[in-house]
Formats: structure tokens, C-alpha cells, sequence
């Protein structure tokens, strides 16, 4: 898929910009602090209706502005759409072809992306929540039917830990505590299901990847990692029969919490390069070398669900990887994945990238083509 338009009304520091690519690489050149992650990020949000910067809509709307709107035309191989998402203090609305989405579930996975920011470096060392992030943002852009289980799960986790915070003080039903358990076991089954399946698929896809990048010496290994005993031989039934198991056993223990223990919520993913814990033991190179396979494998995923590749950003991350790897990103996208970059100074980028890419400039705000 191909974006060929972009415009934006009042977001960040652009109060009116449309961009028209024609180009398989697009390279935003700048100074730091000029509004070239912007751009990268309007792309995102337009895809998934929020940002990798911020968990706060407003932030993206211009200073003093009452809504921020992001467009984009995109040509796929079965047709071509009109995205559209409006955000402002009351919410999000998002439209494809004109026509408002009656829920953000069923607009978001019309466009497919892929970012790599200096970020996303920390996706093996960073906090579990990091990772589980990563899960569901890759997993809602290919799944409808996660996202929306993931969404109901997450409704019923606030309305449960509201009550577990009266019960500890003595207030609350412990007989809604136990209808809430059994509605959360039930989502929490199939987040948990789905989320071991797509483990297993982009093992398949990063093995191969990490191996070649490692130039043949090191395997990797990636785990779910869940606070209770459920694994991905159990099927469906296994699974919300050992979290029933696990919740009566800790109920009392979460009550003087006052927090649901476990669950989706707290699960966490495990690198192994050559059988040792790379969150541990593996060096930086190594580290990074996991994120990028994981990063490229994401786009191999994305192609075999739905027949295409994904949008790649690239938010100044060409510099922070070094010759080896910036080659071998580069030569597995060329000629097959739409590539928008970000940098401070194009000599670090390959020429054969240079040579089919155009190029912005960007300036306070001012983005102009080369």
C-alpha cells in the first residue's frame, strides 16, 4: 500500500500542509525540533487514531485550535481509499471514503504502518509495558476481533479495580466482584489465546531474520510470558479454567491490594539469543539487533495477513543503527515497502536509498520539496 496524500489542518505545529508522494522513499531533512517527527506521527495517528508520543489526543491539536484534522489518500491493490480523522476535546471520529466509522475499532486496520523510532530500541530492555504496547498495536492493525475483546477487557479491568479498591476499605459486593471475575476471565482468555498465536507467527518470521542478521550465529526465541501457568498448547477452555484456578486462589490477596494481580495486563514477552536471556545477559548490539529482526518481521507479518506490505516510518532511527544493520533494513524494504524517514543530515543514509527517494526539507514548520 502507498500513501499518495497527506494533509493536515491544526495538528501540532502545522496549521494547514498537504503533501502529495510519488515517491517509495520520502526522506524529511531538518534540524531537531522542526516538526519532522510530526509528520512521521500524523501518519500513525491516521492509521491507528493515536500516537507512540502521547496517550493525550489534545497534544496533538495546534496551540489555541479547537480540533486537528489528518487526511491521507491511500492506494491499495483492491482500492483505493480516503482516510479521515478528526480529533478535538469531545473525542476522535474517523471516516474512510466520507463515511463515519461508528467505532475507532472498525477504522483502524484500514491503513496498515510500521514504526521504528530510537524508542522502539528499548523494546527488549525497556518496562514489560513497552512490549505489551507493541502487542497490541501490531495485533489491532491485523485483528478487528482482538482489538474489540481487547477493548472490552480493558472496561471490565477499570470497573473491577474500582471495586476491589471499596472492597478494601470495606465497602463494595464481593457477589459483583465475582461477576466482573467471571465477565474478565472470558475476555482475558481470548486476549491471552490471540496473543500466544501471533507470538507463534512472528516467531516464524523474526527467527529467520535474526539469524541472517547475525550473519548465521545467533537463533532467537520469543516467549509470552504469563503470570499464571497457561501456555499456547492450551486451548480456550484450558485457559479460562486456570485463570478461575488462579483468581479464586488470590482473590483475598487482591482485595487488600486493592488491584487486579493478573491477567493480560501484567503479561510480559522473553528474548532468547542462543538459549540466554537477552534482556539480561545480551550486549547492546545484540538488543538492538532483536528489535530491528522484530521491526522487519512485523512487516513480513502484516504482508502475509493481508496480502500487502505496510507503511514503514523511520523516525531518526537510520542513525542510531550502524552500517550493517542500516544496510540490511534497507536492502529488505527497497523496491517493496512505502518508506517515510526522518533525519538530521542525509550522508548517513545508503545512496542507492538516496537515488530513488525525494526529498523534504523542513524548517519551522515549512516543509518544502527538493
Amino acid at each position: 500500500m502507498n500513501l499518495k496524500q497527506l494533509t493536515l489542518r491544526q495538528f501540532r505545529n502545522y496549521k494547514k500542509v498537504e503533501l502529495a508522494f510519488d515517491h517509495q522513499v520520502n526522506v524529511f531533512l531538518g534540524e531537531n525540533a522542526q516538526g519532522k517527527t510530526n509528520i512521521i506521527e500524523a501518519i500513525y495517528v491516521l492509521a491507528l487514531a493515536k500516537s507512540h508520543r502521547t496517550s493525550k489526543d489534545k497534544e496533538l491539536i495546534g496551540w489555541g485550535d479547537e480540533f486537528a484534522r489528518i487526511q491521507g489518500k491511500l492506494e491499495k491493490r483492491s482500492s483505493n481509499l480516503e482516510l479521515e480523522l478528526i480529533l478535538s476535546v469531545k473525542g476522535k471520529k474517523g471516516k474512510i471514503n466520507g463515511l463515519e466509522q461508528k467505532k475507532l475499532s472498525e477504522y483502524i486496520g484500514a491503513a496498515n504502518v510500521v514504526l521504528f523510532a530510537p524508542e522502539d530500541l528499548n523494546l527488549v530492555k525497556g518496562s514489560p509495558q513497552v512490549r505489551r504496547r507493541f502487542l497490541d498495536m501490531e495485533m489491532g492493525q491485523i485483528s478487528r476481533v482482538y482489538l474489540h475483546h481487547l477493548g472490552l477487557y480493558q472496561k471490565v479491568l477499570l470497573q473491577r479495580n474500582h471495586l476491589l479498591k471499596s472492597l478494601q476499605i470495606g465497602k463494595g459486593s464481593k457477589e459483583m466482584l465475582d461477576i466482573l471475575t467471571d465477565q474478565m476471565i472470558v475476555l482475558a482468555a481470548e486476549v491471552t489465546k490471540r496473543r500466544f498465536e501471533f507470538i507463534k507467527r512472528l516467531q516464524k518470521w523474526a527467527e529467520p531474520i535474526h539469524y541472517d542478521i547475525s550473519r548465521g550465529k545467533e537463533e532467537l526465541e520469543i516467549r509470552y510470558l504469563s503470570a499464571t501457568n497457561v501456555s499456547d498448547e492450551m486451548d480456550l477452555s484450558k485457559i479460562k479454567e486456570e485463570f478461575y484456578q488462579m483468581y479464586e486462589k488470590q482473590k483475598t490477596r487482591e482485595i487488600q491490594r486493592g488491584v487486579t494481580l493478573f491477567g493480560p495486563h501484567r503479561d510480559d514477552l522473553g528474548f532468547s539469543i542462543n538459549g540466554h536471556d537477552v534482556q539480561t545477559y545480551g550486549s547492546q548490539g545484540q538488543q538492538r539487533t532483536t528489535a530491528l529482526a522484530l521491526k522487519l518481521a512485523e512487516i513480513e507479518l502484516i504482508y502475509s495477513e493481508i496480502g500487502e506490505y505496510p507503511i514503514l516510518l523511520l523516525d531518526d532511527v537510520l542513525s542510531e543503527l550502524d552500517d550493517y544493520r542500516q544496510s540490511h533494513l534497507l536492502k529488505t524494504i527497497q523496491d517493496r515497502v512505502q518508506t517515510f524517514v526522518t533525519t538530521t543530515n542525509i550522508s548517513g543514509i545508503d545512496q542507492r536509498t538516496l537515488n530513488q527517494a525525494k526529498i523534504w526539507t523542513v524548517s519551522e514548520g515549512t516543509i518544502i520539496s527538493e
